[in-house]
């Protein structure tokens, strides 16, 4: 078992993946990159020199990898009071100049914020005129997302989200329970492209009048958050809003002049200048 990883071998593993694969970790939260590095060693049962020789001689081991290192532990609805305001006031305030427009969930890991965002959608009647794009560097997550499938004991919690968020239904009004899993509805996705996206090294690839990326950004240091922010900014219509972490801010970067606060508790922010 794995007792410690020192930050020479952190450094190694990461210039290794930027120089082979070309993912750049080298400016994610050491803490947290260090925290998911020895969960893979121990869930793998290898040492440091094995797991560098893997990464070197296996091509199709980092998708293996970027499988584990990047799990996030997610649900539906997730802080329902956040979701009330996108239906209440955001998605409204969208609606006063656009009748059709963009959503980027950006870092949607297994897709239960973008089957959320679906389902609040076709509740407010507008599902087919929003174009959604949800993005994650996880090839095997983005399949999970893409199938809107999951077990059958997570609902229940979702489902409380559901309904302290004031949904329209029941959960259970859009999913069929199948060999213990719950699989949603394909028609709550069909406007839904998943797409393989670096939100480190990726370009800025369309425009877009809501982006969600929330809970991502707190395993970034600060100079990356920074640079994500900026591509963010540059990824949004002007008016258009951007949704973060409840742990995250905007309020320290360079790009915050150009943003005003809509809702402080929520983090909902709307871009104001280009």
């Amino acid at each position: 078992m794995v007792q410690d990883i020192d930050i020479a071998d952190l450094k190694r593993i990461t210039e290794l993946i930027q120089k082979k694969h070309g993912y750049d970790f080298r400016n994610y939260a050491m803490s947290s990159f260090k925290r998911r590095m020895l969960r893979i060693l121990e869930l793998k049962s290898m040492s440091v020199e094995a797991l560098i020789k893997k990464l070197t001689e296996q091509p199709t081991f980092i998708d293996e990898f970027l499988d584990e290192l990047t799990v996030n532990v997610t649900e539906m609805f997730r802080d329902p009071s956040f979701w009330r305001i996108l239906r209440d006031e955001i998605i409204p305030g969208i609606q006063l100049n656009h009748k059709e427009f963009k959503i980027w969930h950006a870092g949607c890991s297994s897709g239960e914020e973008v089957f959320s965002m679906a389902i609040l959608l076709k509740e407010m009647g507008i599902l087919d005129q929003v174009t959604t794009i949800a993005t994650d560097l996880d090839v095997n997550i983005l399949e999970k997302a893409k199938s809107g499938s999951y077990p059958i004991k997570n609902m229940e919690l979702n489902e409380k989200n559901y309904i302290r968020y004031e949904g329209k239904k029941s959960l259970k009004d859009y999913y069929k329970e199948e060999n213990g899993r719950a699989v949603f509805d394909k028609d709550l996705v069909k406007n839904v492209s998943f797409r393989k996206h670096d939100l480190v090294t990726g370009e800025i690839f369309n425009k877009f009048d809501l982006i969600l990326c929330r809970n991502v950004m707190i395993y970034f240091n600060q100079s990356l958050q920074n640079d994500v922010l900026k591509k963010f900014h540059e990824s949004l219509f002007k008016y258009g809003y951007l949704a973060i972490g409840s742990k995250e801010s905007l309020i320290w970067c360079d790009i915050a002049s150009k943003f005003i606060v809509v809702n402080n508790e929520e983090k909902v922010y709307k871009k104001i200048k280009d």
